[in-house]
């Protein structure tokens, strides 16, 4: 009992001194991130209705109300991530009583003991961030985890909203799905089997690939706020590195601007 106090006050003491933890399987308990450097939310351009259902979603959680866990799904690079990460930095800024706790998607069995410690400090409202969430198969480890969210989301603690990223819609590859529609032979029940964890969430935000202009207007947006000169070739250069990359996400024009940075011994400041 002595140790679970101590516990429970160590919990309680970290969250109210820092925000940003990543959850350290291991020892059961938050670590605390000092370096948290997110984007700033005006230089994410090109989703602006994912940002904006994002924004209000975690608005209204901040201010006690009852939301929706939210699954943030497409293709690599093109934002999930940096929007939840610079969202919660935009609302913090409003209450700091929000917290942010990533949870790797090996550690995802340990949802429980979040939950569990969460209850105990309902003055503090947490947004439990996992990235990258997919499976490859209906195994052991897929039923178990969608047993645990199936039973936690009914008791999921009110201070608590779950925000996960994945590049699939139903955390599960495609031509999985599509075998089970054309093979199955009780179609309905099992294809329901492999989409079913992805309905615990009841926001579906999707990302898709940026057109050429979005991807033009985010480099312009982080010349401007970085002071970086936009020079009449610097279009035609943009386009040319996205095509060497086999690709045009945000990621690719941020490591754009980098190079650019780089050639020209230009200093940017996180």
């Amino acid at each position: 009992r002595i140790y679970m106090l101590f516990k429970k006050y160590v919990f309680k003491q970290k969250l109210g001194k820092f925000s940003y933890f990543i959850w350290d399987s291991k020892k059961k308990t938050i670590k605390s991130v000092n370096n948290f450097k997110p984007l700033n939310l005006d230089l994410i351009i090109g989703i602006d209705n994912q940002k904006k259902t994002l924004l209000e979603n975690t608005l209204n959680f901040s201010k006690g109300n009852f939301t929706n866990n939210a699954l943030l799904w497409g293709a690599r690079g093109n934002g999930k991530s940096t929007l939840i990460k610079s969202v919660f930095s935009t609302v913090l800024n409003q209450n700091k009583k929000i917290k942010l706790i990533q949870l790797n998607k090996s550690n995802i069995f340990d949802i429980e003991t979040i939950y569990k410690e969460s209850e105990k400090v309902k003055e503090f409202r947490i947004v439990l961030f996992i990235d990258d969430l997919s499976f490859e198969k209906i195994d052991s480890d897929y039923k178990i985890i969608k047993s645990t969210l199936d039973g936690s989301i009914q008791t999921q603690p009110t201070n608590i909203l779950l925000y996960v990223t994945s590049n699939r819609r139903h955390l599960m590859p495609r031509d999985i799905i599509d075998n089970e529609r054309s093979s199955a032979i009780h179609t309905d029940e099992s294809v329901e089997e492999k989409i079913s964890l992805s309905d615990r969430f009841g926001l579906w935000i999707g990302f898709h690939k940026l057109s050429q202009d979005d991807y033009i207007k985010i480099i312009r947006s982080y010349f401007k706020y970085y002071n970086i000169r936009y020079s009449k070739t610097t279009t035609r250069e943009a386009i040319q590195w996205s095509l060497s990359r086999g690709n045009r996400t945000g990621r690719t024009a941020w490591q754009f601007v980098l190079n650019i940075a780089a050639t020209n011994d230009l200093k940017i400041n996180f």
